[in-house]
């Protein structure tokens, strides 16, 4: 499975004096992105928003991409149209993937404000965008004469699209070709998809588009922030409407990761517990510790982070990395074996075929991934102790098998011991405290001297 970065944080433009220059400087990390083994990025909103300053989550004009002199200035907060196709063609030299994210659910910064006839109520409904496209009145948002009562739920004060009224549904799914077809982009990120319908997501999901005469299929994953079964019955309706399956963020598992970074005493069993995601639909999760949302709101995990990508990225389901911690908090650190670089390594050379626990108790959790064709499998150890290396003997599927430590992190960074299952499979497997070891399989016998804990 490929691995994402999520390439943007709040104010990331503002915070790293790129404003107007996002795509310029996302362009530039891209050969290192991709060396260190990032197959895709997902981008922020690209249309024109209520402000030029503004994140694009509440969007004005869809189809102005930083062209058009409105809400403040030309550029979006991240650049124009031409920079952000040149960030999409490059990305695809490298053979990287770059995903969209949809704002569909609402929109801000109308020009007029009027009055709604079907309630009486005065609401900012009236749209002359520049772009001269999807101009819009009180008649495109709920309520609506095509359909009085909201679908979903509401987004702040926010006026509401009415994707019934097929003036609506016909610019969404302009939007959506002119995102893949023109622009570039290779899949969406849908936004707030709790708010509207999910026969919206699954239509644009399957519209059948064509790019230099061949046909694209989007990757789509749309975004339910709940921490409970719901996301999963949001995923049973969304991929009935279409072929292409689509996936929805794992908010169940990334609860579970945040409490034990950050809770003392954490019971690791409950990792082994139904009602995440990526256990029942391993295909159709995308996991991830944090992201601009959990950021702006105050809410992201504080306290021995690794932990918790080192959980997404040897386990199944498709991991997205957070920009802020890769860089920012500098937890890439390449050229070591305690980093996120190090992880997706293990990740693309070794993290294939079923998650099987092999044992589980308050303060240790270990696992084997079985393999797949070119990715033979690991053994992967998370201990909660926070002042011992930890291990207990388990029973793998490798018979008389060397293992090496290919990453590791805690409070007590020492190198791993290598280990060597007996002939029932059978080997002592360790992590350090606060922290986890992830134990590759490898050819030869095991090198003498290697440091015991």
């Amino acid at each position: 499975m490929a691995v994402m970065l999520q390439a943007f944080y709040w104010d990331c433009p503002e915070k790293e004096n790129k404003a107007g220059e996002w795509w310029n400087f996302a362009t530039e990390k891209l050969e290192s992105l991709k060396a260190a083994g990032f197959n895709a990025l997902w981008l922020p909103p690209v249309s024109k928003a209520a402000s030029v300053t503004s994140m694009g989550y509440d969007p004005y004009d869809y189809f102005d991409l930083g062209d058009y002199d409105q809400k403040g200035g030309v550029k979006t907060y991240f650049g124009n149209r031409a920079e952000l196709e040149n960030l999409i063609r490059c990305a695809h030299d490298l053979e990287m993937q770059v995903y969209a994210d949809m704002v569909i659910n609402h929109n801000s910064g109308a020009d007029e404000e009027e009055k709604n006839p079907l309630d009486g109520e005065m609401r900012w409904t009236k749209f002359l965008p520049k772009s001269q496209m999807f101009p819009r009145d009180w008649n495109c948002f709920h309520p609506s004469r095509y359909e009085v009562t909201l679908e979903g739920e509401t987004f702040a004060g926010f006026p509401h699209l009415c994707h019934r009224n097929p003036l609506v549904y016909l610019a969404m799914m302009e939007y959506a070709q002119m995102i893949i077809e023109e622009v570039g982009f290779d899949g969406f990120r849908f936004d707030f998809v709790k708010g509207y319908g999910p026969w919206m997501v699954g239509t644009i999901a399957k519209y059948r588009y064509q790019r230099d005469g061949k046909d694209i299929t989007p990757f789509t994953v749309g975004e339910y922030w709940e921490n409970n079964e719901n996301i999963d019955q949001w995923l049973e309706v969304v991929n009935s409407f279409s072929d292409n399956q689509i996936a929805a963020f794992d908010f169940p598992l990334r609860y579970r990761l945040k409490d034990m970074c950050d809770t003392l005493s954490y019971d690791l069993r409950n990792l082994t517990q139904d009602g995440v995601i990526v256990a029942k639909r391993p295909a159709h999760a995308v996991t991830f510790v944090d992201n601009h949302d959990t950021q702006h709101d105050g809410v992201a995990v504080a306290n021995d982070k690794m932990m918790a990508y080192a959980y997404i990225l040897t386990h199944e389901g498709y991991p997205s990395v957070f920009w802020l911690d890769y860089f920012n908090f500098e937890l890439a650190r390449p050229g070591t074996m305690n980093g996120i670089d190090a992880l997706m390594n293990v990740h693309h050379k070794f993290a294939g075929g079923e998650t099987q626990i092999l044992h589980a108790d308050p303060d240790l959790y270990i696992m084997q991934r079985t393999g797949f064709e070119q990715q033979p499998g690991l053994v992967f150890v998370l201990n909660n102790l926070g002042n011992q290396w930890s291990g207990t003997p388990v029973k793998t599927q490798w018979k008389n098998q060397r293992f090496i430590p290919a990453a590791w992190d805690g409070h007590d960074v020492a190198l791993p011991e290598e280990r060597t299952t007996d002939a029932e499979g059978m080997a002592e497997f360790a992590a350090p405290p606060r922290g986890f070891a992830v134990y590759v399989p490898v050819e030869g016998k095991p090198e003498a001297g290697a440091a015991s804990h």
